[in-house]
This record gives C-alpha cells, structure tokens and sequence, in this order.
C-alpha cells in the first residue's frame, strides 16, 4: 500500500514538472496602435515672416513617409520640382521639407501631409498633419470645408482636388483649363474636404477628378462640379458639391479601311446624327449602310456594288468641313458569325436574342423551328433590332422549360446576300418560385417628372421612365439578389438622366437614391416605401461628415 502511494506522488512530481518546462511562445505585448504625436517643429507652426529654406517636424517615435506624391495637399500649390521631401527612404524621427523656389510674399501656405507620416513599425499614420507658415506677418484664418458627391453613381470617387480661384476683374470662368488655382485641397480617401488658412475675398470653387494631377481641368477624363454663385468669404463656409462628367465635345477622328466592304468612322464625345458625307466617285451599283459600333466610339460604314482602294468622306472637324481619305490596306477578313445574345436562363417576360458581326436586312421566319422539352413545335418569328445586329425571336416562354432553336439557312441575310448554314442553340426557363417580386411605392414632391430605375451589379435592369398611376412601380419576376433604387428628376422631360456643364452653369439632373440595398430572395414579394424626403442615409451622412470635419479641425491645431 505504501509503494501505491508513493508512486502515486512521484508521478505528481514528473507530471507537475514536466508542466513547468513546457516552452511557451511570447505574446510580444499588445500592438501599437498609438500614431505618431508630433513634439517639435522648426520653424514652430505658424510661423510668420518665413524665409527659410525648409522646415523640419520631430515625432516622439521613429517615422517613414508613405505616398507623399498622393498625401501630400500644399495650398497654395507647388510644383513637385519646387520641393523635396526628405528622408525618401528608411526610417527616422525627423522629416523635413527643403522649399527649392521662393515662396510668394504676404502669403499662408498649408503643407498638409495627409496620411503619408507613418509609424515605422506598425504604421499608424498621423493623420492629417498639417504645417502652416506665412511669408507675410500675419496667418490668414478663414475657412471652407463641405461634402463631395457623385451626380450620378452611388458610390463617389475619393482624392477629389478642391480648388478656389479669386474673383477679380480679369478673372474668367475659363481658368480651370489655363491656370492654376491659388488655394488648394482634398479630399483624399474621404469625400468631406476642408479649405483653412485662406484670407477674406471672393472666389470661384470648383471640385475636380484630376486624373493628370496637374489642377488644369480635361473635359475628355475629368470630373468636375461647380458652385452656382461666386462664394465671399467669410461669409460662405460650407459649400457642398455634385461631381459630374461632362460630354465631351464630339469631334471626327481620321477614317480608316477595315476591309473591302467596312469602314471605321471614329469619332470622340457623344454621336448624335452628327453629319458626314461619302464624296467618293462611285457607280449607281453603290449601296451603303450604317451602324454603331457597340464596342468603340465609332461608326461602321458598310458598302457594296464597288471595288475601292480608298474612300473620301467630307467631315467636319474643327468648325472646319475637311476632306479625309482612307486607304486599303492589310484587310482583315470576315464572314457571317450569328451567335447567342442571351445568355443564363431566359426570363419570362424577355425575347431570346442572337447577335450579328454582320448587318442583318433580310430575314425568314419559316426557317426557324423551336421545340419545348417535350419535343413539341413552338411558333416563332423573327425580327431584326435596331442597328442591324441584333435579332428578337419571339415566340411563348413557359416556366421550367427547355427550349431548342434551330435557324435552317436564309433564316437570316447579311447586307450583301450572304447566309449562315444551319445554327442549333438551346435555352431553357426557370420556375416561378425561382422569382422574387419588388413593389416600389415613390413619394417624391417635384414639379418635374421623373425616372425609376432598378439597379443590380451596376446594370440598369428596368426603368420607368414616366411615373405611373398611383406612384405604385411593379418589378416582376426578378433573379434572386441585392438591387438599389434610384430616382432621377427629368427636367428637360427627354426621358434620360441629363449631365452638367461648367462654361454653361448648367447643373446635372438631381438623382437620389434609395436609402437602402434591397436583398431579395427566390419566391419573396418585397414591399418597399421611397419616400425622398426621409431619405435617412443623407441624415447619417450629414452627420458623420459634421464629425469627421470637426474630428479634423482638432487634428491640425498646433
């Protein structure tokens, strides 16, 4: 009995031993997430009469600098040659700015760094930093921040460059394209922005998509909004702005062969029965037709009845009507490609469609046949879209069938005669409960008519382009998934969403969306309320930009 015990306690021993010596792995202590304070700056901030040639900001920690070309917002701007920032690389407690020009006179400059001064180690930014100095003796005080939205899309861009030019006697409206503002900022990955350090005056602010970086505005890329008055400071203090792209004005690029019956007119901007003309010498044989590319800013100019090397067509590029002629030469060759338009499974209320690499004229609705998935004939007629190439086949469509569609030759006829040989393609339906239904109810007080549209991985999938009786919009037999809503005032009554444009003070068409994704499942009814002036979003919004603003304002004082 006593050996039992003692055995016993021995392995009490081994195993309480064997406990302590288990190796452990070190939890390091919990992660910084503490950013870098600034403890020193020389010359100290807001500094007056400044006539150095950098300046130096110390941090309590080591520092690296992280995406100074995007973060870094200097009001008035400087060019990237006029300034260096150092270190480039490494790590250090000390950055420093050498200023490589003179700086104007009797003026404040705001350096603000953005989120580009980072911890080394754990890379916690100081958010926000910003150093402020005058070259004359005073630091002017005033300010302008607001919100930036897009005019049309959901979601807005971030990095918007916010720019103020003062309104004088030789200011003009065109300066956005030759001259670069006095006062600059940003949004930066945010969409609030705030102006400070400005002194009192009038200005003209616009916002700016600025692809190049260079603050000049490119109508064919940028976005841009405007203020519709010239603001006065101090009396203005939040001025909120829409971005929007304008059209970019429509001008002919050169023609070109892409065989011997095609040509590609390009052309940039919007086409709009803009005129041309084929000036070519050519025999009564000589047949055309038009239609626009889907994929390019272009024109497909098909012809037969002549064999050409080249081709004339009178443009007007310029405010000027030229002659461009192109050549023959390496042409690419093509045949008749009919292929399957549709594609997944064929809604319930939607026609089957095919696609044409070719222009469609001619069509027989004999040589199609359909059979279900019993095998039995379904009646069915064709038609061909607009632009030529696109063809509707119409026939019944029945929840949970299949479907197979055969095009026996001359079914369809190109432009020049040509046919395909027999195309088989299948298609098949799903069941009704595989739907969901949307019923909108809009209540939207406005003088202007206006448009619903249902939206779902950034497609527009139905619209109503005129309200409809009772404001009570149906969307029926709809795939399982997330969708939004948006509501666009038309104005000009012209059934589409209208952008702005800035020489013309010409304001976008107002769209507001509804506050919130609609999640719809298979085989559920939802029954929803847009009501624009409870649009709860804009409230949280307006909120979270009051916070983040005033959350800044602490950030920069010195």
């Amino acid at each position: 009995m006593k050996n039992k015990i003692l055995l016993f306690l021995l392995s009490l021993l081994i195993l309480n031993v064997i406990k302590c010596a288990k190796r452990a792995t070190p939890t390091g202590g919990p992660k910084d997430s503490i950013p870098p304070q600034l403890i020193n700056a020389n010359p100290k901030l807001n500094t007056t009469f400044f006539d150095k040639e950098e300046f130096t900001l110390t941090f309590d920690e080591y520092v690296s600098i992280k995406d100074i070309s995007k973060q870094l917002i200097i009001s008035p701007p400087l060019n990237s040659s006029q300034y260096k920032v150092y270190p480039t690389t490494g790590a250090s407690k000390k950055i420093s700015l050498e200023l490589k020009d003179s700086l104007m006179g009797n003026t404040t400059y705001t350096f603000n760094f953005g989120e580009s001064i980072i911890d080394f180690n754990e890379e916690n930014p100081a958010s926000y930093l910003t150093y402020t100095l005058s070259t004359g003796e005073t630091i002017d005080s005033l300010y302008i921040r607001g919100s930036i939205t897009d005019a049309l899309e959901k979601e807005t861009e971030r990095f918007i460059s916010l720019q103020l030019y003062p309104v004088d006697s030789i200011y003009k409206d065109s300066a956005v394209y030759t001259k670069k503002p006095l006062y600059v900022t940003s949004t930066l990955d945010t969409t609030i922005y705030r102006f400070q350090n400005l002194r009192s005056g009038k200005y003209a602010i616009i916002a700016l998509e600025d692809k190049a970086g260079n603050y000049f505005f490119d109508q064919n890329v940028d976005k841009i909004g405007f203020f519709d008055r010239i603001i006065e400071l101090p009396q203005d203090s939040i001025i909120d702005l829409r971005l929007f792209k304008e059209k970019t004005n429509f001008s002919w690029d050169a023609p070109h062969f892409v065989n011997d019956h095609h040509v590609r007119l390009a052309f940039y901007g919007e086409y709009k029965d803009q005129t041309y003309k084929m000036v070519s010498k050519v025999s009564d044989t000589f047949k055309s037709l038009v239609t626009k590319s889907r994929k390019t800013d272009s024109l497909n100019y098909w012809f037969r009845g002549a064999t050409l090397d080249s081709i004339k067509f009178e443009l007007e590029i310029q405010d000027t009507i030229r002659i461009k002629t192109a050549f023959l030469k390496e042409p690419i060759e093509d045949s008749l490609v009919i292929s399957k338009f549709t594609t997944g499974s064929l809604g319930l209320k939607n026609k089957l469609e095919l696609a044409s690499n070719l222009p469609i004229t001619s069509f027989d609705s004999k040589q199609v046949l359909i059979t279900n998935i019993d095998t039995v004939p379904v009646p069915a007629n064709l038609r061909v879209l607009e632009n030529y190439d696109r063809i509707e086949v119409d026939f019944e469509v029945l929840p949970s069938d299949r479907y197979n569609i055969t095009l026996l030759p001359n079914a369809l006829k190109d432009f020049w005669g040509r046919t395909h040989d027999t195309l088989t393609f299948r298609t098949s339906t799903k069941k009704i409960e595989d739907y969901g239904n949307i019923y909108l109810r809009v209540q939207h007080e406005s003088p202007y008519p206006f448009i619903i549209e249902l939206i779902t991985n950034k497609k527009v999938v139905k619209r109503f382009d005129r309200p409809v009786t009772g404001n009570n919009y149906n969307f029926e037999l709809l795939n399982s998934g997330k969708y939004i809503v948006r509501l666009i005032e038309d104005v000009n009554e012209n059934r589409e969403w209208d952008t702005g444009n800035y020489l013309k003070k010409i304001q976008p068409e107002k769209v507001i969306y509804f506050w919130k994704e609609i999640d719809l499942r298979a085989n559920w009814d939802m029954n929803e309320t847009f009501n624009t002036s409870q649009n709860y979003p804009d409230r949280l919004k307006s909120s979270t930009v009051s916070e983040v603003l005033e959350g800044q304002e602490n950030l920069i004082q010195p």
